[in-house]
């Protein structure tokens, strides 16, 4: 039986889809870097919603953020000329952090691995002799 999506989850993923393109083709400002829009989570009354943003390069996820709350009330300005809404919820950027959580966890796994084969005294896979 497939599941039914609540009008929040529809709203949240049009709103993804339309901030995704605005914010690309739209948004000149530098200091919003080489970004991706992550997820988005729309309050139950479509009052508000949370956008998570990845950002490529984690030195600039502080200024990416200040930059695109700053350009919120035009992101919100330009979705309701684009999308068939009433109201367009109140934008909020927050940070995901996953990517570089990803990165470290890799990183951890590789030198725990390493020692293992160092410890044992067997030769690493990874490596040619």
């Amino acid at each position: 039986m497939p599941r039914d999506f609540n009008r929040s989850e529809r709203v949240a993923g049009s709103l993804r889809r339309e901030l995704a393109q605005i914010i690309q083709m739209e948004v000149k400002d530098p200091d919003v870097g080489f970004i991706g829009l992550s997820d988005v989570e729309v309050s139950r009354d479509l009052g508000h919603a949370k956008v998570f943003v990845t950002v490529f390069e984690p030195e600039k996820a502080a200024s990416s953020l200040k930059a695109l709350n700053k350009a919120a009330g035009y992101l919100r300005r330009r979705l309701g000329q684009e999308m068939r809404i009433r109201s367009v919820p109140e934008l909020h950027f927050e940070h995901d952090a996953s990517v570089e959580t990803g990165h470290r966890m890799d990183s951890l796994i590789e030198a725990a691995v390493a020692s293992d084969h160092h410890d044992s005294g067997e030769a690493d896979p990874n490596k040619e002799e």
